[in-house]
């Protein structure tokens, strides 16, 4: 147990009522305030932003990308929590996880209900992610999400509840660990790609888009953003990775002009793969489509414009994208260890 650092950023664990519904307004002490401190550690607050996260902007998470860093330059801070709203969290946490080279935890959380609900989730999740964050064990497992008693890796973690309490899953994996009377109970070790340098400071920000196939669907969305100057774009396709072979030539042309492409799928959980063609995956990956595995589209949107800030190369964005979304090795699964 430690010094853990709480970076907040609004959400509805910081929103209340502004007359016809609620809106982040609250500051991370007042956040602070609602929940139980564990015993040994202390906590400082860097009030970063206090926003609801779907407003959320690249420029906005690269200043949390980079308070991050600031942060963990002292060597007597032990862990970070940050507060951020559910909406977007999945994407900020995978963004912060891309370029984690700290073994120091870097946990997330948020709540499903306002600040000053009475049965509010916020303060057990708070709390949960303070332990969380000052546990020893959960140096070097990246960055994670606590929520709901359960601490998930960034990978692969989306939000699969509108309003239910349990509100994070990884819906082809498992949780990390447990949050158990006072203890974190560690499940398994999840396996990381080679973590990326901060992107430079007045790199230009990128557009990277996400289009959705169904049926009747035509190119025209897709190739209206390719025009609209977008250097990313996002497939979410049907099934294991398939649409039609209108798509798939739109997709090598745009990566003909040098955008990246992404495919994942619609589906909740399980992997893209290259099994159909007329315009199915096989077709797309032919085209130049890079497979996500199980990355869902927010994740996949990432790993795309993460890639497209590591350089100005067609290439090497495509190189750098590929060793993002490349399926990880065997996760190790441990013996429960608490802390």
């Amino acid at each position: 147990m430690g010094q853990v650092v709480v970076i907040s950023t609004g959400g509805t664990i910081a929103s209340r009522w502004q007359g016809s519904g609620f809106a982040a307004d609250a500051r991370g002490g007042d956040v602070l305030a609602t929940a139980a401190v564990p015993a040994g550690i202390s906590v400082r607050v860097v009030d970063l932003m206090s926003v609801n996260s779907a407003r959320l902007t690249t420029r906005d998470q690269l200043a949390l990308l980079r308070t991050v860093h600031e942060v963990l330059a002292d060597p007597g801070v032990d862990g970070i929590v940050v507060t951020h709203g559910t909406d977007t969290l999945e994407e900020s946490a995978f963004f912060v996880d891309l370029h984690h080279h700290d073994p120091r935890p870097v946990v997330f959380t948020g709540a499903q209900l306002p600040l000053e609900a009475a049965d509010g989730d916020g303060p057990r999740n708070l709390h949960d992610a303070l332990l969380t964050a000052g546990t020893a064990a959960m140096r070097g497992l990246g960055v994670l999400v606590a929520f709901d008693g359960q601490v998930h890796a960034a990978r692969g973690t989306i939000k699969v509840q509108t309003l239910a309490a349990d509100a994070f899953a990884d819906p082809s994996g498992s949780p990390v660990a447990d949050v158990k009377d006072g203890r974190v109970l560690v499940r398994r070790q999840p396996e990381r790609p080679a973590p990326l340098p901060l992107p430079q400071a007045d790199a230009p920000l990128p557009r990277i888009d996400v289009v959705m196939h169904h049926c009747d669907a035509d190119p025209l969305l897709f190739n209206a953003a390719v025009e609209a100057g977008a250097q990313g774009m996002v497939l979410v396709a049907t099934g294991a990775g398939n649409a039609t072979p209108e798509v798939a030539t739109a997709v090598e042309s745009a990566v003909s002009r040098g955008v990246l492409v992404a495919l994942t799928t619609r589906v909740p959980s399980g992997s893209v793969a290259e099994i159909y063609t007329q315009g199915g995956a096989v077709d797309l990956a032919a085209a130049g489509a890079v497979l996500t595995g199980t990355l869902r589209a927010g994740q996949a949107r990432i790993a795309v414009l993460s890639a497209a800030l590591a350089s100005p190369d067609a290439d090497e964005r495509t190189r750098v994208l590929r060793q993002l979304v490349a399926a990880p090795a065997a996760e190790t699964a441990s013996a429960p260890a608490s802390a």
